[in-house]
């Protein structure tokens, strides 16, 4: 199942991909974020392993990510494992103008091996839609407050 998306940002691409490379903002714009802990290579950049840490009311979700490719300010792809999934993650982002960025987002979800979250991907897609379009609204609203 993929997801794609675009979101247009008013600040530069500069700005912007500041703010999506440096994990200490993680936890503005996405919900439930608790740290994110490098396990392995150089933080950022191409083969980076990282731990990712997220809890939703009493429940707690770790991540694995794998930094596939690293060419920003241009582009940002890399692997998501969780026990229960995998998924893939390419961020494109696009000059408009010296004040305004468009973020191309695109989510692949490679495995979904747990009951549940399958049917859910298949007889409502939009419950994984939603929270990816979510976080896309609370980092432009993030980035162009700053």
């Amino acid at each position: 199942m993929k997801i794609k998306g675009a979101i247009e940002i008013d600040k530069s691409r500069d700005e912007v991909v500041k703010y999506f490379a440096d994990p200490k903002y993680l936890g503005e714009y996405q919900d439930g974020f608790v740290k994110k802990e490098l396990v392995s290579g150089v933080q950022g950049e191409k083969g980076a392993v990282s731990k990712m840490y997220y809890r939703q009311g009493k429940r707690d979700m770790e991540l694995t990510e794998a930094i596939t490719n690293n060419q920003l300010p241009d582009l940002f792809e890399s692997n998501y494992h969780h026990k229960h999934m995998d998924n893939t993650m390419k961020c494109e982002f696009i000059v408009l103008d010296d004040n305004r960025t468009r973020y191309e987002y695109e989510f692949e979800y490679t495995r979904i091996n747990w009951f549940m979250p399958k049917m859910m991907a298949i007889l409502f897609p939009s419950m994984y839609k939603k929270p990816a379009q979510k976080w896309m609204i609370q980092f432009k609203e993030f980035v162009e407050n700053q």
